[in-house]
């Protein structure tokens, strides 16, 4: 029979100890996830702060103005409000007193202008009333909610989803975030739209038929909205077609206006 020392029961102790914290650490690495790559953070500048508006999700509000809701054949006295999405990163930024190269996107023969008011929120919830919606309100800007009018329409002549010819690259232009706490909220003021110098688009945010707050209130039934959520408001009639070359003008009163050229 081989006699055992004591050394020889400690030495096996320890490299079994050994084995297991060996055993353990790959366990233990395992434990907190690491991305395999790294996905850009989309935000937006605000204006007069360092800070930045990190976006989560993006929400448009279709038709919402009564005259563009005639103009797209719908009848908005009947109609309840109804909501898209664009993807984040389809957000494209434009610094004030600037004139941002905007590509003429895939696919489409028939590319279409809507400005529109953005609410950017900094909190949220669900079922939101309508009287506390502002509540959540961070600032405004300034937005197009650019669209392949041609690929939307064949989608939805076919009773199919258009999301083709709202979600792409560059879809969601937008101005610099301004905080409420120096705008106020907007409830009215004149928006428009030209190109090229001759005006398209003219009206005045009280046309719409659902305001900011009632979109909230809306879209909180059927989304937990949060902190990073921008909703597009709607745009006025009058949408129509560019081309390569075509330089837009927006203004919305109140804040500095926006421009972009179609390369």
């Amino acid at each position: 029979m081989t006699k055992t020392s004591r050394r020889d029961v400690l030495t096996a102790a320890a490299a079994m100890t050994a084995a297991g914290i060996a055993d353990a650490a790959p366990a233990a690495a395992q434990s907190t996830p690491k991305p395999i790559f790294a996905v850009p953070m989309v935000t937006i500048p605000i204006v007069g702060e360092t800070s930045v508006f990190q976006v989560r999700r993006i929400y448009c509000i279709g038709r919402n103005y009564a005259a563009h809701a005639i103009e797209r054949g719908s009848d908005p006295n009947r109609e309840p409000p109804f909501f898209f999405q664009k993807p984040t990163d389809a957000i494209q930024n434009v610094a004030i007193g600037e004139v941002a190269d905007h590509p003429y996107p895939s696919l489409t023969k028939n590319y279409h202008h809507e400005v529109e008011l953005v609410a950017a929120l900094k909190s949220g919830g669900t079922n939101i009333p309508a009287e506390k919606a502002l509540e959540n309100v961070y600032g405004y800007a300034l937005g197009l909610d650019m669209t392949r009018r041609d690929l939307q329409n064949g989608m939805a002549a076919e009773k199919k989803p258009w999301e083709i010819g709202k979600s792409f690259d560059h879809a969601a232009v937008i101005g610099p975030i301004h905080p409420v706490s120096k705008t106020g909220h907007f409830e009215k003021g004149a928006i428009s739209l030209a190109v090229n110098g001759t005006v398209r688009q003219s009206s005045d945010l009280s046309k719409m038929i659902w305001s900011v707050a009632e979109q909230i209130a809306k879209l909180s039934e059927a989304f937990e909205l949060k902190a990073g959520d921008i909703i597009y408001s709607g745009t006025p009639e009058n949408v129509g077609p560019v081309v390569k070359g075509d330089v837009l003008l927006c203004k919305l009163e109140g804040l500095p206006d926006m421009s972009i050229k179609i390369v």
